[in-house]
């Protein structure tokens, strides 16, 4: 059963990487970047403060009298209106274009891409608002990491992730093992059960909705767990150096008809899957681990063995002349 678990969990991470590969290039051509110089060393700086300030922001709010509800509403608002702007993007590439309805000459026009994405992001919000299961916050999760994904490989080049990368990295150690405020935002959004934490568990008939709070589940030991959960940054996160290499490193030189920026994705994919191999074996020992560590370095580790060997260059891609 354990063993499912984190190979549920494993097919998602991989899963959302292939989904955002598949839709970076769409995405740059759509102009859905979040920064309008991605070379710039201050690029993420906002991503960053936004990382840091809004489980502060969260915490702080589920306290009140009140506020947990509130919260979760205005959080499954933004996730549905999120989700809208990327299906809708996702949609427009994959399906047909905008349709003419007759009569012509009154040039009145249906958008599917439009209807499409407004009824899936309708029908998940309205599925989160009302039966959360785990396999509709997985799903929901997956769409979102994948769009993310995508979104921020194409607005930061290989210096700004490199940095996005390393600071987060720092940044989720001192915030599981420091001060411990993103153990308590996990319990938090646990109980609002909300698609910020990947669910898997051992079982199809796991009722997500009535399962104790992470609080009561870290209690018991590890055998006895009914889930393992995985943060939706730590999917996120490391999927951006992948992106980032695929979208901003030049295709030449190829090994085996394959390009270099394909050849540094995958060796950023490979290394993040280490660290998630790492990280797995600790987790299953039944303490809380900070993720990023893990998968951003082993990313980073990753990409830099990748570079070196395919492009013959200590420069790593980090100024677009290498």
């Amino acid at each position: 059963m354990r063993s499912i678990r984190w190979i549920g969990l494993l097919a998602l991470y991989v899963g959302a990487q292939v989904v955002a590969l598949l839709l970076a290039e769409p995405f740059r051509v759509a102009g859905l970047t979040s920064t309008s110089n991605p070379q710039s060393v201050t690029a993420p700086l906002e991503i960053i403060v936004i990382i840091v300030v809004a489980p502060l922001a969260i915490l702080f709010l589920a306290r009140r009298q009140g506020g947990l509800s509130a919260l979760r509403h205005l959080i499954l608002i933004g996730i549905a209106a999120s989700l809208d702007i990327t299906l809708y993007a996702t949609f427009s590439v994959l399906g047909p274009g905008l349709i003419l309805l007759p009569p012509h000459a009154a040039e009145i026009v249906i958008d599917p891409a439009l209807i499409l994405s407004s009824i899936v992001s309708a029908s998940l919000y309205l599925a989160l608002l009302m039966e959360p299961q785990w396999y509709i916050i997985d799903l929901v999760g997956f769409l979102a990491a994948g769009s993310l994904i995508a979104i921020l490989g194409i607005s930061f080049a290989i210096l700004p992730a490199f940095i996005l990368l390393i600071a987060l990295l720092v940044y989720d150690a001192i915030a599981v093992y420091g001060t411990k405020h993103m153990v308590s935002l996990a319990e938090v959004v646990t109980d609002m059960k909300l698609p910020i934490l990947m669910v898997m568990p051992g079982s199809a008939g796991y009722d997500y909705p009535s399962a104790p709070n992470l609080r009561k589940v870290r209690e018991q030991p590890p055998e006895e767990r009914d889930a393992l959960f995985m943060g939706l940054g730590d999917v996120v996160i490391p999927g951006t150096m992948v992106v980032s290499a695929f979208i901003w490193l030049p295709v030449h030189p190829t090994v085996l008809g394959i390009g270099g920026n394909v050849w540094a994705a995958l060796g950023a994919l490979l290394g993040s899957l280490v660290g998630y191999a790492v990280l797995m074996r600790i987790v299953l020992r039944g303490n809380a681990q900070a993720g990023l560590p893990f998968l951003n370095g082993g990313a980073l580790l990753g990409y830099i063995v990748a570079f070196v060997l395919v492009y013959r260059s200590l420069g790593l891609g980090l100024t677009p002349a290498f």
